[in-house]
Order: C-alpha cells, then sequence, then structure tokens
C-alpha cells in the first residue's frame, strides 16, 4: 500500500522538498538538478516539464530520456534499507534520487555523487 502512494505522488510535490532540503544545507539547487540529471537523462527543460505536467513518479521515471547505467554504482542507506538490495525497479530508481539528494545536501563532491561520471547538462537557459 505505501508504495503504491510513492508511485502515485508527483514529482512536482517532491521536488520544491528536494530543493529545500539542500538549501537548508547549503547546497545549490543547480546541484540538485545536475544530479537528477544524470540519474534520469532528462535536461532542465524536461525537469521543468515534469514539473509542469505534475506527472507521477512512475511516469517521471517511465518517461526518462535514459536512466544512467552507473545508477547501480550507487549503494548505501536511504529510510533504513540498503538501496542496491531495493527488487522493485520503480522503488529503487525512487530511493536512488533520494540517496543522491541526500548527498548533495551533505556536501559531498560531485564527482563521488556521480560515481566518476560526467555531469549531465541541466542548464536553465
Amino acid at each position: 500500500m505505501a508504495q503504491s502512494r510513492l508511485f502515485g505522488m508527483s514529482f512536482a510535490s517532491i521536488y520544491p522538498l528536494y530543493v529545500a532540503k539542500v538549501e537548508r544545507k547549503g547546497q545549490s539547487r543547480d546541484d540538485l538538478d545536475t544530479v537528477i540529471c544524470w540519474l534520469t537523462g532528462y535536461d532542465r527543460a524536461g525537469l521543468d516539464a515534469a514539473i509542469a505536467d505534475g506527472r507521477d513518479l512512475t511516469s517521471f521515471f517511465a518517461s526518462a530520456p535514459r536512466m544512467n547505467p552507473d545508477a547501480s554504482l550507487i549503494t548505501g542507506m536511504i529510510c533504513g534499507i540498503r538501496v542496491e538490495e531495493i527488487d522493485d525497479p520503480l522503488l529503487q530508481q525512487i530511493r536512488y534520487m533520494d540517496k543522491l539528494v541526500d548527498e548533495v545536501a551533505r556536501g559531498k563532491k560531485m564527482s563521488s555523487i556521480l560515481r566518476g561520471g560526467e555531469p549531465a547538462r541541466s542548464s536553465r537557459s
């Protein structure tokens, strides 16, 4: 039950919470956007569209241009569960995003957050 409720939450309702979390910890929205774009393949316009159309997390991840193949390198605990051990692919993607947001908020180096990869383009043109 709780998973289906989470899956039905809109990205637009979660994104401001992510922004508030990273900014409260002294980090930037640009860094947040960089890691979300790295994970999902969205660009800034794609993130804006996902916010504007109110798509739920199921649709947000289903319509992601390209999930980063290095996402499987994301490890650790989130909500008391090891992200690498989550069986449900959608729940794992959501928790990957949560983990990346936590790492940004903690001020971890971007090269480490992106698992040694290149940042995705998230420009705010």
